[in-house]
């Protein structure tokens, strides 16, 4: 399952993107409901955001937590202190895991990240029980995003190279309104329900904003690392300059949509 995301190192993708995670993993949760006993199989971990929020529910029997990324599977392996939880590296989109074997199944912030994003819905479908849920959350980077909206906007204005890699950040795999509901109920899950989960990404300067992309973290980030030493002053100042709009550096608040999306599998009691 090859990745879009581009991963420097745990530490860099936790100021990037897994404090932020770990707001909305709590979201989704309840959005695709638990019950006493289950057996959860999280796909794409990351640092541990859903896994380690899933371990906060004490009747839970199980939770298996799968990446594709070695870094991340190291860096939430170290942090597990849980017995329930096991992390291993695997693809989602062959998932090394029996029919049925789970009674939920979910992943968070990974699906835009899959070229095969269908495949992988459909790998969730196959290890969850019947009458067992799967569910998913991934940000709406066109509408949602305000604040990496703003660092693309800004790039893209200064720079025409920028603007293919705005349009695939845009658009990527589950992004449209009724996608991912669409791919649900393709991949033959029943009462598949589509929603909007809101967080806040809270900065308390612009250096606090900026600095895990300039260090070339994500997509943005792997763009900005590729730039002239000329080029990269002229963006690092025009997005120090879109962030604080006007008024001193300090503190800013930004709203942020995930789609979410939730299907039965077909059978049980």
């Amino acid at each position: 399952m090859p990745s879009s995301f581009n991963v420097e190192s745990a530490d860099g993708y936790e100021r990037l993107m897994g404090r932020w995670s770990r707001r909305l993993a709590p979201m989704l949760v309840d959005f695709a409901g638990l019950a006493d006993g289950d057996r959860v199989l999280d796909v794409g971990c990351g640092t541990g955001s859903l896994a380690f929020t899933l371990a906060e529910t004490s009747g839970l029997r199980e939770i298996v937590a799968i990446d594709y990324s070695p870094v991340f599977v190291e860096a939430a392996t170290r942090r597990n202190t849980d017995p329930r939880i096991t992390i291993r590296q695997a693809d989602a989109c062959a998932l090394p895991f029996e029919d049925n074997r789970f009674d939920r199944a979910m992943s968070l912030l990974v699906l835009h990240f899959v070229p095969e994003a269908g495949k992988a819905i459909s790998e969730m479908r196959r290890v969850v029980r019947p009458g067992g849920v799967v569910a998913a959350a991934v940000w709406d980077h066109y509408g949602g995003m305000s604040g990496m909206r703003m660092m693309w906007d800004t790039v893209a204005m200064l720079d025409e190279n920028a603007l293919p890699l705005r349009r695939k950040y845009c658009f990527q795999p589950m992004m449209r309104p009724g996608e991912m509901q669409e791919s649900f109920v393709a991949q033959g899950l029943a009462d598949v329900e589509e929603t909007s989960l809101l967080i806040r990404m809270e900065y308390l300067s612009f250096e606090d904003y900026w600095d895990p992309i300039a260090a070339g973290e994500g997509p943005l980030g792997k763009y900005v690392a590729g730039l002239d030493p000329a080029k990269r002053k002229a963006v690092d100042a025009a997005v120090r300059a879109a962030y604080e709009a006007g008024e001193p550096n300090g503190p800013r608040s930004f709203a942020s949509v995930a789609w979410a999306c939730r299907g039965r599998v077909p059978g049980g009691g």
